[in-house]
Protein backbone atom coordinates (compact mmCIF):
# COMPACT_ATOMS: atom_id res chain seq x y z
CA UNK A 1 0.00 0.00 0.00
CA UNK A 2 1.33 3.42 -0.97
CA UNK A 3 0.84 6.08 1.64
CA UNK A 4 1.60 9.81 1.80
CA UNK A 5 3.95 10.99 4.51
CA UNK A 6 1.01 12.74 6.22
CA UNK A 7 -1.25 9.69 6.41
CA UNK A 8 -0.57 7.63 9.52
CA UNK A 9 -1.57 4.15 10.60
CA UNK A 10 -2.23 4.32 14.35
CA UNK A 11 -2.06 0.55 14.62
CA UNK A 12 1.72 0.61 14.91
CA UNK A 13 4.31 2.16 17.24
CA UNK A 14 4.11 3.38 20.88
CA UNK A 15 0.52 4.22 21.79
CA UNK A 16 1.20 7.48 23.63
CA UNK A 17 3.48 8.78 20.86
CA UNK A 18 0.95 8.00 18.15
CA UNK A 19 -1.91 9.60 20.08
CA UNK A 20 -0.02 12.69 21.20
CA UNK A 21 1.47 13.21 17.73
CA UNK A 22 -2.06 13.07 16.31
CA UNK A 23 -3.67 15.14 19.08
CA UNK A 24 -1.19 18.05 19.23
CA UNK A 25 -1.96 19.38 15.72
CA UNK A 26 -5.66 18.93 16.51
CA UNK A 27 -5.20 21.00 19.67
CA UNK A 28 -3.52 23.84 17.83
CA UNK A 29 -6.15 23.62 15.10
CA UNK A 30 -8.96 23.83 17.65
CA UNK A 31 -7.15 26.75 19.31
CA UNK A 32 -7.02 28.74 16.10
CA UNK A 33 -10.63 27.85 15.28
CA UNK A 34 -11.76 29.01 18.71
CA UNK A 35 -9.65 32.15 18.39
CA UNK A 36 -11.30 33.24 15.18
CA UNK A 37 -14.75 32.43 16.60
CA UNK A 38 -13.90 34.52 19.65
CA UNK A 39 -12.55 37.41 17.57
CA UNK A 40 -16.06 37.94 16.18
CA UNK A 41 -17.40 38.54 19.67
CA UNK A 42 -14.42 40.59 20.85
CA UNK A 43 -14.57 42.99 17.92
CA UNK A 44 -18.36 43.15 17.82
CA UNK A 45 -18.58 43.75 21.59
CA UNK A 46 -15.89 46.44 21.66
CA UNK A 47 -16.83 48.28 18.45
CA UNK A 48 -20.60 47.78 18.20
CA UNK A 49 -21.90 47.44 21.76
CA UNK A 50 -24.01 45.16 23.93
CA UNK A 51 -26.94 44.54 21.57
CA UNK A 52 -24.66 43.51 18.71
CA UNK A 53 -22.74 41.19 21.03
CA UNK A 54 -26.07 39.72 22.19
CA UNK A 55 -27.05 39.15 18.55
CA UNK A 56 -23.89 37.12 17.85
CA UNK A 57 -24.28 35.23 21.14
CA UNK A 58 -27.93 34.34 20.58
CA UNK A 59 -27.08 32.84 17.18
CA UNK A 60 -24.30 30.64 18.55
CA UNK A 61 -26.40 27.84 20.02
CA UNK A 62 -28.71 27.88 17.00
CA UNK A 63 -25.74 27.44 14.70
CA UNK A 64 -24.52 24.49 16.78
CA UNK A 65 -28.02 22.98 16.62
CA UNK A 66 -28.34 23.25 12.84
CA UNK A 67 -24.83 22.17 11.85
CA UNK A 68 -24.52 19.52 14.57
CA UNK A 69 -26.53 16.89 12.74
CA UNK A 70 -24.49 17.12 9.56
CA UNK A 71 -21.22 17.24 11.45
CA UNK A 72 -22.35 13.98 13.09
CA UNK A 73 -22.71 12.43 9.65
CA UNK A 74 -19.15 13.58 9.01
CA UNK A 75 -18.04 11.69 12.11
CA UNK A 76 -19.76 8.59 10.72
CA UNK A 77 -17.85 8.85 7.46
CA UNK A 78 -14.58 9.18 9.37
CA UNK A 79 -15.31 6.01 11.34
CA UNK A 80 -15.95 3.99 8.17
CA UNK A 81 -12.85 5.39 6.44
CA UNK A 82 -10.60 4.83 9.48
CA UNK A 83 -11.87 1.26 9.90
CA UNK A 84 -11.06 0.37 6.30
CA UNK A 85 -7.74 2.23 6.40
CA UNK A 86 -6.74 0.35 9.56
CA UNK A 87 -7.69 -2.95 7.87
CA UNK A 88 -5.81 -1.78 4.73
CA UNK A 89 -8.92 -2.29 2.62
CA UNK A 90 -8.12 0.52 0.19
CA UNK A 91 -10.92 -0.20 -2.28
CA UNK A 92 -13.68 0.30 0.30
CA UNK A 93 -11.77 3.16 1.91
CA UNK A 94 -11.74 5.09 -1.38
CA UNK A 95 -15.39 4.30 -2.01
CA UNK A 96 -16.27 5.66 1.45
CA UNK A 97 -14.18 8.80 0.84
CA UNK A 98 -15.91 9.68 -2.43
CA UNK A 99 -19.36 8.87 -1.02
CA UNK A 100 -18.69 11.12 1.99
CA UNK A 101 -17.82 14.11 -0.21
CA UNK A 102 -20.88 13.49 -2.39
CA UNK A 103 -23.11 13.41 0.65
CA UNK A 104 -21.45 16.57 2.01
CA UNK A 105 -22.46 18.43 -1.15
CA UNK A 106 -26.08 17.36 -0.69
CA UNK A 107 -26.06 18.29 3.02
CA UNK A 108 -24.49 21.70 2.41
CA UNK A 109 -27.12 22.72 -0.11
CA UNK A 110 -29.95 21.42 2.07
CA UNK A 111 -28.88 23.24 5.22
CA UNK A 112 -28.45 26.53 3.34
CA UNK A 113 -32.02 26.47 2.07
CA UNK A 114 -33.46 25.29 5.39
CA UNK A 115 -31.64 27.92 7.46
CA UNK A 116 -32.56 30.84 5.20
CA UNK A 117 -36.25 29.91 5.32
CA UNK A 118 -36.45 29.08 9.03
CA UNK A 119 -34.31 31.91 10.49
CA UNK A 120 -37.10 34.34 11.52
CA UNK A 121 -39.28 31.64 13.07
CA UNK A 122 -36.45 30.01 15.02
CA UNK A 123 -35.08 33.27 16.44
CA UNK A 124 -38.52 34.31 17.61
CA UNK A 125 -39.23 30.90 19.14
CA UNK A 126 -36.19 31.15 21.43
CA UNK A 127 -37.25 34.57 22.64
CA UNK A 128 -34.61 36.85 21.09
CA UNK A 129 -35.62 40.38 22.24
CA UNK A 130 -37.02 42.74 19.60
CA UNK A 131 -34.11 45.15 19.90
CA UNK A 132 -31.66 42.33 19.10
CA UNK A 133 -33.73 40.42 16.50
CA UNK A 134 -32.72 42.32 13.31
CA UNK A 135 -29.00 41.94 14.05
CA UNK A 136 -29.42 38.28 15.04
CA UNK A 137 -31.26 37.54 11.80
CA UNK A 138 -28.59 39.30 9.72
CA UNK A 139 -25.80 37.31 11.39
CA UNK A 140 -27.72 34.03 11.13
CA UNK A 141 -28.59 34.38 7.44
CA UNK A 142 -25.16 35.52 6.28
CA UNK A 143 -23.47 32.72 8.25
CA UNK A 144 -25.64 30.01 6.72
CA UNK A 145 -25.24 31.35 3.19
CA UNK A 146 -21.86 29.62 3.43
CA UNK A 147 -23.21 26.29 4.67
CA UNK A 148 -21.66 24.36 1.79
CA UNK A 149 -18.24 25.62 2.83
CA UNK A 150 -18.36 24.56 6.47
CA UNK A 151 -20.04 21.20 5.73
CA UNK A 152 -17.43 20.36 3.09
CA UNK A 153 -14.68 21.47 5.44
CA UNK A 154 -15.93 19.25 8.29
CA UNK A 155 -16.32 16.20 6.03
CA UNK A 156 -12.98 16.65 4.26
CA UNK A 157 -11.17 17.38 7.53
CA UNK A 158 -12.76 14.20 8.95
CA UNK A 159 -11.39 12.21 6.01
CA UNK A 160 -7.87 13.56 6.53
CA UNK A 161 -8.04 12.77 10.24
CA UNK A 162 -9.39 9.28 9.56
CA UNK A 163 -6.25 8.71 7.49
CA UNK A 164 -4.15 9.80 10.46
CA UNK A 165 -3.36 13.25 9.01
CA UNK A 166 -3.94 15.98 11.60
CA UNK A 167 -1.17 18.28 10.34
CA UNK A 168 -2.73 19.59 7.14
CA UNK A 169 -6.04 20.51 8.84
CA UNK A 170 -3.95 22.51 11.36
CA UNK A 171 -2.19 24.45 8.59
CA UNK A 172 -5.48 25.20 6.86
CA UNK A 173 -7.13 26.33 10.10
CA UNK A 174 -4.26 28.75 10.76
CA UNK A 175 -4.68 30.22 7.28
CA UNK A 176 -8.45 30.55 7.67
CA UNK A 177 -8.11 31.99 11.19
CA UNK A 178 -5.77 34.73 10.02
CA UNK A 179 -8.15 35.45 7.13
CA UNK A 180 -11.08 35.73 9.54
CA UNK A 181 -9.25 38.09 11.90
CA UNK A 182 -8.09 40.38 9.08
CA UNK A 183 -11.59 40.56 7.59
CA UNK A 184 -13.11 41.29 11.03
CA UNK A 185 -10.80 44.23 11.60
CA UNK A 186 -11.23 45.59 8.07
CA UNK A 187 -15.02 45.21 7.84
CA UNK A 188 -16.05 46.05 11.42
CA UNK A 189 -13.28 48.05 13.08
CA UNK A 190 -12.19 49.78 9.86
CA UNK A 191 -15.25 50.15 7.62
CA UNK A 192 -17.83 49.98 10.47
CA UNK A 193 -20.13 47.52 8.71
CA UNK A 194 -22.92 45.82 10.65
CA UNK A 195 -22.99 42.56 12.57
CA UNK A 196 -23.50 40.62 9.35
CA UNK A 197 -19.89 41.46 8.45
CA UNK A 198 -18.69 39.24 11.32
CA UNK A 199 -20.65 36.33 9.86
CA UNK A 200 -19.31 37.13 6.39
CA UNK A 201 -15.72 36.99 7.67
CA UNK A 202 -16.39 33.54 9.15
CA UNK A 203 -18.10 32.41 5.93
CA UNK A 204 -15.11 33.36 3.77
CA UNK A 205 -12.58 31.73 6.12
CA UNK A 206 -14.55 28.47 6.27
CA UNK A 207 -14.92 28.29 2.50
CA UNK A 208 -11.17 28.86 2.18
CA UNK A 209 -10.35 26.03 4.61
CA UNK A 210 -12.79 23.71 2.78
CA UNK A 211 -11.06 24.44 -0.54
CA UNK A 212 -7.64 23.75 0.97
CA UNK A 213 -8.74 20.41 2.48
CA UNK A 214 -10.27 19.29 -0.82
CA UNK A 215 -7.10 20.39 -2.62
CA UNK A 216 -4.97 18.28 -0.26
CA UNK A 217 -7.17 15.22 -0.74
CA UNK A 218 -7.00 15.69 -4.51
CA UNK A 219 -3.17 15.72 -4.35
CA UNK A 220 -2.65 12.70 -2.11
CA UNK A 221 -0.88 9.60 -3.54
CA UNK A 222 -3.09 7.61 -5.88
CA UNK A 223 -4.51 5.09 -3.37
CA UNK A 224 -5.54 7.93 -1.02
CA UNK A 225 -6.48 10.51 -3.64
CA UNK A 226 -9.85 12.19 -4.04
CA UNK A 227 -10.79 12.27 -7.72
CA UNK A 228 -13.61 14.71 -8.40
CA UNK A 229 -15.04 12.52 -11.19
CA UNK A 230 -15.36 9.60 -8.77
CA UNK A 231 -17.57 11.50 -6.28
CA UNK A 232 -20.71 9.43 -5.85
CA UNK A 233 -23.39 8.21 -3.45
CA UNK A 234 -22.68 4.49 -3.26
CA UNK A 235 -25.70 2.91 -1.55
CA UNK A 236 -23.82 0.32 0.51
CA UNK A 237 -21.17 2.73 1.71
CA UNK A 238 -23.70 5.51 2.35
CA UNK A 239 -25.65 3.09 4.52
CA UNK A 240 -22.56 2.43 6.65
CA UNK A 241 -21.77 6.15 6.89
CA UNK A 242 -25.32 7.06 7.83
CA UNK A 243 -25.69 4.19 10.34
CA UNK A 244 -22.62 5.50 12.17
CA UNK A 245 -23.29 9.18 11.56
CA UNK A 246 -27.01 9.56 12.25
CA UNK A 247 -26.71 8.66 15.96
CA UNK A 248 -23.86 11.18 16.32
CA UNK A 249 -25.87 13.74 14.35
CA UNK A 250 -29.00 13.17 16.43
CA UNK A 251 -26.88 13.44 19.57
CA UNK A 252 -25.41 16.77 18.43
CA UNK A 253 -28.81 18.09 17.44
CA UNK A 254 -30.50 16.98 20.64
CA UNK A 255 -27.79 18.50 22.81
CA UNK A 256 -27.99 21.58 20.60
CA UNK A 257 -31.76 21.70 21.13
CA UNK A 258 -31.27 21.48 24.90
CA UNK A 259 -28.73 24.29 24.75
CA UNK A 260 -31.12 26.40 22.68
CA UNK A 261 -33.68 25.84 25.45
CA UNK A 262 -31.06 26.95 27.99
CA UNK A 263 -30.31 29.98 25.79
CA UNK A 264 -34.00 30.88 25.70
CA UNK A 265 -34.05 30.90 29.51
CA UNK A 266 -30.96 33.12 29.56
CA UNK A 267 -32.59 35.41 26.97
CA UNK A 268 -35.49 35.99 29.36
CA UNK A 269 -33.09 37.83 31.70
CA UNK A 270 -32.34 40.47 29.04
CA UNK A 271 -29.57 41.62 26.69
CA UNK A 272 -27.03 41.93 29.52
CA UNK A 273 -27.47 38.25 30.41
CA UNK A 274 -27.27 37.26 26.73
CA UNK A 275 -24.02 39.20 26.26
CA UNK A 276 -22.41 37.97 29.48
CA UNK A 277 -23.35 34.34 28.91
CA UNK A 278 -22.27 34.57 25.28
CA UNK A 279 -18.86 35.85 26.37
CA UNK A 280 -18.52 32.95 28.81
CA UNK A 281 -19.38 30.36 26.16
CA UNK A 282 -16.65 31.76 23.91
CA UNK A 283 -14.16 31.28 26.77
CA UNK A 284 -15.51 27.81 27.54
CA UNK A 285 -14.65 26.86 23.98
CA UNK A 286 -10.98 27.04 24.96
CA UNK A 287 -11.55 24.60 27.81
CA UNK A 288 -13.29 22.30 25.37
CA UNK A 289 -10.23 22.13 23.08
CA UNK A 290 -8.35 19.30 24.85
CA UNK A 291 -11.65 17.44 25.07
CA UNK A 292 -12.27 17.86 21.36
CA UNK A 293 -8.78 16.92 20.24
CA UNK A 294 -8.63 13.75 22.34
CA UNK A 295 -12.18 12.80 21.33
CA UNK A 296 -11.18 13.02 17.67
CA UNK A 297 -7.97 11.16 18.41
CA UNK A 298 -9.80 8.44 20.33
CA UNK A 299 -12.38 7.86 17.59
CA UNK A 300 -9.68 7.52 14.93
CA UNK A 301 -7.40 5.41 17.13
CA UNK A 302 -10.18 3.04 18.23
CA UNK A 303 -11.58 2.68 14.68
CA UNK A 304 -8.22 1.93 13.09
CA UNK A 305 -7.11 -0.53 15.77
CA UNK A 306 -10.41 -2.40 15.93
CA UNK A 307 -10.41 -2.52 12.13
CA UNK A 308 -6.98 -4.16 12.42
CA UNK A 309 -8.34 -6.39 15.25
CA UNK A 310 -5.78 -5.04 17.76
CA UNK A 311 -8.16 -5.06 20.71
CA UNK A 312 -5.68 -4.76 23.59
CA UNK A 313 -4.03 -1.79 21.92
CA UNK A 314 -7.44 -0.12 21.49
CA UNK A 315 -8.23 -0.52 25.19
CA UNK A 316 -4.86 0.88 26.32
CA UNK A 317 -5.31 3.84 23.99
CA UNK A 318 -8.76 4.51 25.44
CA UNK A 319 -7.41 4.75 28.99
CA UNK A 320 -4.56 7.05 27.94
CA UNK A 321 -6.80 9.38 25.91
CA UNK A 322 -9.46 9.78 28.60
CA UNK A 323 -6.86 10.47 31.31
CA UNK A 324 -5.06 13.14 29.29
CA UNK A 325 -8.28 14.86 28.29
CA UNK A 326 -9.62 15.03 31.86
CA UNK A 327 -6.35 16.32 33.28
CA UNK A 328 -5.95 19.13 30.74
CA UNK A 329 -9.61 20.14 30.89
CA UNK A 330 -9.45 20.54 34.67
CA UNK A 331 -6.25 22.59 34.56
CA UNK A 332 -7.93 24.98 32.12
CA UNK A 333 -11.05 25.04 34.29
CA UNK A 334 -9.05 26.18 37.32
CA UNK A 335 -7.43 28.92 35.23
CA UNK A 336 -10.81 30.16 33.96
CA UNK A 337 -12.23 30.14 37.50
CA UNK A 338 -9.32 32.28 38.72
CA UNK A 339 -9.19 34.70 35.77
CA UNK A 340 -12.93 34.97 35.04
CA UNK A 341 -13.33 38.74 35.66
CA UNK A 342 -10.40 39.64 33.42
CA UNK A 343 -11.49 37.26 30.67
CA UNK A 344 -15.15 38.35 30.61
CA UNK A 345 -14.27 42.06 30.70
CA UNK A 346 -12.19 41.61 27.54
CA UNK A 347 -15.42 41.29 25.52
CA UNK A 348 -16.38 44.88 26.33
CA UNK A 349 -19.90 44.26 27.64
CA UNK A 350 -21.72 46.31 30.27
CA UNK A 351 -21.26 45.87 34.02
CA UNK A 352 -24.26 43.54 34.19
CA UNK A 353 -22.91 41.40 31.34
CA UNK A 354 -19.54 41.05 33.06
CA UNK A 355 -21.14 40.13 36.39
CA UNK A 356 -23.30 37.41 34.83
CA UNK A 357 -20.44 36.03 32.71
CA UNK A 358 -18.20 35.74 35.79
CA UNK A 359 -21.00 34.06 37.74
CA UNK A 360 -21.46 31.47 35.00
CA UNK A 361 -17.71 30.81 34.71
CA UNK A 362 -17.32 30.23 38.43
CA UNK A 363 -20.37 27.98 38.59
CA UNK A 364 -19.29 25.67 35.75
CA UNK A 365 -15.52 25.72 35.18
CA UNK A 366 -14.38 23.40 37.98
CA UNK A 367 -16.50 20.59 36.52
CA UNK A 368 -14.73 20.48 33.13
CA UNK A 369 -13.13 17.12 33.97
CA UNK A 370 -16.60 15.54 33.91
CA UNK A 371 -17.37 17.18 30.58
CA UNK A 372 -14.15 15.67 29.23
CA UNK A 373 -14.91 12.23 30.61
CA UNK A 374 -18.40 12.09 29.08
CA UNK A 375 -17.28 13.23 25.64
CA UNK A 376 -14.29 10.87 25.55
CA UNK A 377 -16.44 7.90 26.56
CA UNK A 378 -18.83 8.81 23.77
CA UNK A 379 -15.92 9.00 21.31
CA UNK A 380 -14.75 5.52 22.36
CA UNK A 381 -18.20 4.06 21.78
CA UNK A 382 -18.45 5.75 18.35
CA UNK A 383 -15.01 4.48 17.37
CA UNK A 384 -16.19 0.97 18.28
CA UNK A 385 -19.19 1.30 15.96
CA UNK A 386 -21.63 1.77 18.87
CA UNK A 387 -22.81 5.29 17.99
CA UNK A 388 -26.28 4.70 19.42
CA UNK A 389 -24.86 4.41 22.96
CA UNK A 390 -23.68 8.04 23.35
CA UNK A 391 -26.74 9.19 21.42
CA UNK A 392 -29.16 7.70 23.97
CA UNK A 393 -27.10 8.82 26.97
CA UNK A 394 -26.90 12.41 25.72
CA UNK A 395 -30.53 12.41 24.65
CA UNK A 396 -31.76 11.29 28.06
CA UNK A 397 -29.32 13.20 30.27
CA UNK A 398 -28.08 16.28 28.41
CA UNK A 399 -31.46 16.94 26.82
CA UNK A 400 -34.26 15.37 28.86
CA UNK A 401 -32.89 15.77 32.38
CA UNK A 402 -31.33 19.17 31.61
CA UNK A 403 -34.60 20.61 30.31
CA UNK A 404 -36.63 19.01 33.11
CA UNK A 405 -34.28 20.41 35.76
CA UNK A 406 -34.39 23.95 34.35
CA UNK A 407 -38.17 23.89 33.85
CA UNK A 408 -38.72 22.99 37.51
CA UNK A 409 -35.83 24.85 39.16
CA UNK A 410 -36.38 28.20 37.44
CA UNK A 411 -39.97 28.26 38.73
CA UNK A 412 -38.88 27.52 42.28
CA UNK A 413 -35.84 29.81 42.29
CA UNK A 414 -36.13 32.39 39.46
CA UNK A 415 -32.47 33.45 39.30
CA UNK A 416 -30.09 32.97 36.39
CA UNK A 417 -27.53 30.97 38.38
CA UNK A 418 -30.05 28.13 38.63
CA UNK A 419 -29.86 27.82 34.83
CA UNK A 420 -26.06 27.65 34.91
CA UNK A 421 -26.09 24.71 37.35
CA UNK A 422 -27.83 22.58 34.69
CA UNK A 423 -24.45 21.89 33.08
CA UNK A 424 -22.45 20.49 36.06
CA UNK A 425 -25.45 18.44 37.19
CA UNK A 426 -25.99 16.74 33.83
CA UNK A 427 -22.25 16.26 33.24
CA UNK A 428 -22.07 14.39 36.55
CA UNK A 429 -24.99 12.12 35.72
CA UNK A 430 -23.73 11.27 32.22
CA UNK A 431 -20.25 10.50 33.57
CA UNK A 432 -21.67 7.94 35.98
CA UNK A 433 -23.77 6.35 33.23
CA UNK A 434 -20.85 6.17 30.79
CA UNK A 435 -18.59 4.62 33.43
CA UNK A 436 -21.15 1.87 34.07
CA UNK A 437 -21.51 1.21 30.33
CA UNK A 438 -17.73 1.10 29.85
CA UNK A 439 -17.29 -1.41 32.68
CA UNK A 440 -20.29 -3.63 31.94
CA UNK A 441 -20.41 -3.92 28.13
CA UNK A 442 -18.23 -5.63 25.50
CA UNK A 443 -17.54 -2.40 23.61
CA UNK A 444 -14.10 -3.56 22.53
CA UNK A 445 -15.51 -5.90 19.87
CA UNK A 446 -18.17 -3.46 18.75
CA UNK A 447 -16.71 -2.44 15.40
CA UNK A 448 -16.13 -6.04 14.32
CA UNK A 449 -19.77 -6.84 14.99
CA UNK A 450 -21.05 -3.70 13.23
CA UNK A 451 -19.91 -4.54 9.69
Amino acid sequence: MSRSSSATLMTEGPIWKRMVAFAVPLFWGNLFQQLYNTVDSLIVGNFMGNNALAAVSSSGQLILLMVGFFNGIGIGSGIVIAKNFGARNMKDMRKAMHTAIGFALVCGIFITVMAEIAAPLILKLIGVPDEVLPSSMAYFRVYFAGSLGFVLYNFSMGILQALGDSKHPLIYLIISSVTNVVLDFVLIAGLHFGVGAAAFATLVSQCLSAFLCIWQLAHNPEDLRLNLWEICLDKGMLKQIVSNGIPAGIQNSIVGFANVFVQSQINSFGAGAMAGSGSYFKIEGFAFMPVTCFCQTLTTFISQNLGAEKYDRAKKGAVFGVSCSMFMAEIIGVCIFSLAPLLIEAFGGSGEAVQIGVMQARTISLFYCLLAFSHCMGAIQRGAGRSFVPMFVMMIVWCGIRILYISIAIRLVPVINVVFWAYPITWTISSVVFLIIYKKTDWIHGLKKSY
